[in-house]
């Protein structure tokens, strides 16, 4: 009995998106988990490059390799330089940044692996002027599961304009809630929870500033952006 070529395709293509996910979700935890016993002796920085190799194997895993490919590339590429120089215009303002709403168009269009990859890439990259430091493979951690959980949700919150509002809310309160593991570690080098939950009590007003933040951004930034990408992937057939 033949296969069917389009069948095969489709079931290759699902098998390298699961091997992906399975990178993403359970590499990178694990890489922070087990830098976190190094990060007194500098050792962040190692942490960081391992999440973007991991970042970026997970995203050519998403995809043939071709023109489109190259195309889609150079555009996840351009999405990262916005994102980046959007936290940077922004510096002056803590907490009110479009960085999230970037990352979540990012990968409303071109999917979850590369929403991780942009997202894990922007706190990377602007690190270099912020400062690196042990917190950067928690921020590459947290607004990375933002740009993949927005691909994985993105059939729905591309059709559900107020659903997309609410996940883009709820972004800055995750967003909050992986760094702030990150600040009960500084503390005192373990997890505890009543310090995590003080921490979480702690941070409330600066959530709510990015949650809100990440409302506007995502409103005003949706459009415009929406239908520039949605001609060229279909100019290009991406």
């Amino acid at each position: 009995m033949q296969r069917n070529p389009r069948q095969t395709n489709i079931n290759g293509n699902s098998i390298k998106k699961i091997i992906s996910y399975l990178l993403l979700l359970l590499c990178v935890p694990t890489l922070i988990i087990i830098g976190n016993s190094v990060f007194a002796n500098k050792k962040y920085s190692f942490i960081s490059i391992g999440i973007a190799v991991i970042a970026c194997a997970a995203f050519f895993l998403s995809f043939e390799y071709g023109r489109h490919s190259s195309i889609k590339l150079v555009l996840t590429a351009a999405m990262t330089a916005l994102s980046v120089s959007g936290r940077f215009l922004f510096a002056m303002l803590p907490g009110f940044k479009p960085v999230t709403a970037i990352i979540i168009i990012t990968a409303l269009y071109f999917g979850a692996q590369a929403g991780f990859m942009t997202g894990a890439l922007t706190a990377l990259i602007s690190n270099i002027y912020f400062g690196q430091g042990p917190w950067t493979p928690f921020q590459m951690l947290a607004w990375g599961i933002v740009g993949l959980l927005g691909g994985i949700l993105s059939g729905y919150l591309k059709k559900n304009k107020w659903l997309l509002l609410i996940y883009s809310a709820l972004a800055g309160i995750l967003f909050s809630m992986i760094m702030d593991i990150w600040t009960v570690l500084w503390m005192d080098n373990s997890f505890n929870f009543t310090r995590y939950a003080a921490a979480l009590l702690g941070s409330a007003k600066s959530t709510l500033t990015y949650a809100v933040s990440n409302v506007i951004f995502i409103s005003v930034l949706l459009l415009p952006t929406g239908r520039a990408l949605e001609r060229i992937k279909e100019k290009y057939d991406i």
